[in-house]
């Protein structure tokens, strides 16, 4: 896992240098001090701080251009670990990382949003503590905690908004929280966003515009602009849960009002319109298998759910001109659905607005928002600024 959020300018501090490392633009003293325009003796007593202190560590020769083989340097993965939890309504996702992003655990285990934030906080801190004791290397310690969080996230502020799912968590500043019961700092997020930036990181190519929509009992999305995570002013940027429907079921949503995406194609308003018409079905996860075996109204109305995702998906390929459209959570796993997208976005886009975009299943999978809860942990531990300091 690598930060995926230089600029094209390049910082010379110590914090700069370490980020040229850990963002594999630079391998060896003698690549910083041509990429940062540093003297030789500049980069070697930054560089030697950086070890010292435990960001960088040395790992062998590289490749030599001619001369004596420059000795490889690399982000110090015992310089301590970051977990990632991505919280769903009923499960949640655990996984912990070094400092050099490499997965060393995960867990996977099941729990009720609606038990609130005290209780599922405080378990979090727990699970935190023994999957450090059990999975960390020696001496290795918890550095601090990434949460993604399935409701609307104020940004700037990280304080959970109206989130309809998410009884007694209104207001609540579940990083602040967290950051008190584990010990470590903590930061929130919305899970689609992170799920987003995990997508990005796991793929083996530079995506520099993309869109993430998480499709599962409720639908959300995540924007990559530029290279970043794009919040836009308060945190809402993506959140494409209640757009409304055109000729949708006139269904009314948690939010109060008629016929909003999520109440008409989520996962939630899949297994509802199955059992309204006597098909007896528990979960998505039963749909999902009924489609697999041929079922015809399972099939068609995951199609249709899909469908209506792309038209409200059309709207935004149209305005905001990704790479790539990346579709997860558990509906992405079905063919009807993913089907009902391509067909709505492909009918209702511009010709040049789908040129070139690719149209996609994730590949981070169940893992990807813990990947990005623990990137953007990673992305703050490593903040050129606070790397500066420490070092001051």
């Amino acid at each position: 896992m690598t930060s995926l959020s230089a600029s094209a300018h390049i910082d010379p501090s110590p914090g700069g240098i370490l980020n040229l490392v850990r963002s594999g633009a630079s391998a060896s003293r003698a690549d910083i001090a041509r990429a940062a325009g540093l003297a030789p003796s500049t980069v070697t007593a930054r560089v030697e701080a950086l070890i010292s202190n435990g960001y960088l560590r040395e790992a062998g020769p590289g490749t030599s251009s001619g001369g004596r083989r420059p000795k490889h340097l690399e982000v110090d993965p015992d310089a301590g670990v970051a977990l990632g939890v991505d919280l769903g309504a009923h499960h949640a996702s655990f996984g912990l990382f070094d400092m050099g992003g490499t997965l060393l655990a995960e867990r996977h285990l099941d729990m009720d949003i609606a038990d609130g934030p005290q209780k599922i906080l405080a378990w979090i801190a727990a699970e935190a503590d023994a999957m450090v004791r059990e999975s960390a290397g020696n001496g290795q310690q918890l550095r601090g905690i990434g949460l993604g969080l399935p409701g609307p996230v104020e940004s700037p502020g990280g304080r959970l908004v109206s989130p309809s799912r998410m009884p007694g968590w209104n207001g609540v500043d579940a990083a602040a929280m967290l950051s008190v019961l584990a010990g470590v700092p903590a930061l929130a997020e919305n899970d689609a966003n992170l799920m987003a930036l995990g997508e990005q990181v796991s793929l083996a190519e530079d995506v520099d515009h993309l869109v993430f929509v998480k499709a599962g009992s409720s639908i959300g999305c995540g924007i990559i602009a530029s290279g970043r995570l794009f919040h836009g002013h308060r945190g809402m940027a993506g959140d494409i849960s209640h757009v409304s429907v055109p000729n949708a079921p006139q269904t009314l949503c948690s939010c109060g009002r008629i016929g909003c995406l999520d109440a008409v194609a989520g996962g939630a308003a899949i297994v509802a319109s199955l059992r309204r018409a006597g098909v007896d079905v528990a979960d998505t996860g039963e749909v999902l298998r009924l489609a697999e075996d041929g079922h015809p109204l399972a099939t068609q109305t995951l199609r249709d759910a899909g469908t209506r995702t792309g038209g409200v998906l059309a709207t935004i390929v149209n305005f905001f001109n990704p790479q790539r459209l990346v579709l997860g959570g558990n509906l992405s796993e079905a063919d009807a659905f993913v089907a009902g997208v391509r067909s709505a976005i492909y009918t209702e886009c511009l010709p040049l607005a789908t040129d070139h975009l690719e149209i996609a299943v994730t590949r981070a999978k169940a893992l990807g928002g813990t990947i990005g809860a623990a990137q953007l942990m990673l992305d703050h531990l490593f903040d050129t600024r606070v790397i500066n300091e420490s070092l001051a």
